[in-house]
């Protein structure tokens, strides 16, 4: 039987857990992934063989699936969402910086992405930590973020754009969370913004937040706190949502990439 093994992957963000099948998982192999999932902020498997079925008790394990109002769903699963890109698309979904749900009142936990079918090419996605973000911030603004709280705001999916699977129907009223979180487990700090949902910060116009926010958003994907994980045939990623922010890379036009997705709901932030 080969030994299960959890090797970190970059300095701030990842790791790599093998010896461990996500089929029939047992309590043990869970509390690992757990465990690692939120030191690491993400997680992959490599050489999986993951049914619709295993997916969802994965899923159910660390909590309720939340479905996805902006994706098509899965036929035969419709708690599974299906993160498609044909071949002759301009765009790709989440080929920009963000974390998933933070739109919520109570954003998503963590996310399951297993690869269904591949490019022949390129097709990465990018991690970045934003609790390593957080710790690398200067005294000063450290201290004025912890005071702030910022809007976030579902509305960038009718305003970019995307393939005509997506509906925007879904377009919900704008959020607030704090700038600067507490992770609900582990309770470390982490930043909380990302260009995607986030619109100003609260008490601020949208132009006096801009200039902070692009240096936010700059600054907590720069590639020191960043790892760039190659897809496989039976990869899977599993990342934390509070923890990290990530980049689904657009280098395969002309190829079709199907992944099947499922978020799990999480809790209000503080």
């Amino acid at each position: 039987m080969t030994e299960m093994t959890v090797k970190q992957v970059a300095g701030y963000v990842g790791a790599e857990i093998s010896g461990l099948s996500l089929s029939g998982l047992d309590d043990a192999g869970f509390q690992v992934i757990r465990d690692a999932l939120f030191t690491h902020g993400v997680v992959f498997f490599r050489d999986q063989g993951v049914s619709p079925e295993d997916q969802i008790a994965l899923a159910e394990r660390f909590g309720t699936i939340d479905v996805n109002r902006f994706f098509t769903p899965v036929a035969s699963h419709p708690n599974i969402a299906e993160v498609r890109t044909e071949a002759d698309q301009k765009y790709v979904i989440g080929g920009s910086w963000h974390t998933d749900h933070s739109y919520d009142t109570a954003p998503a936990m963590c996310s399951i992405l297993v690869a269904q079918e591949l490019p022949p090419f390129g097709g990465d996605t990018l991690f970045a930590s934003q609790t390593a973000a957080y710790a690398h911030l200067s005294d000063g603004l450290k201290a004025m973020l912890e005071n702030l709280k910022a809007w976030h705001s579902d509305a960038s999916f009718s305003d970019s754009p995307k393939d005509g699977r997506l509906t925007d129907d879904g377009v919900t009223k704008p959020v607030l969370h704090p700038v600067v979180i507490h992770h609900p487990q582990t309770g470390e700090k982490a930043l909380y913004v990302n260009g995607d949902f986030t619109t100003h910060f609260e008490g601020w116009t949208k132009a006096e937040s801009q200039p902070l926010l692009d240096y936010l958003y700059d600054y907590c994907t720069q590639p020191a706190f960043a790892f760039r994980f190659q897809w496989k045939p039976g990869s899977v990623a599993i990342w934390d949502n509070r923890l990290v922010q990530h980049y689904a890379v657009a280098d395969y036009h002309g190829a079709q990439r199907l992944m099947h997705r499922i978020t799990v709901e999480g809790q209000p932030l503080y």
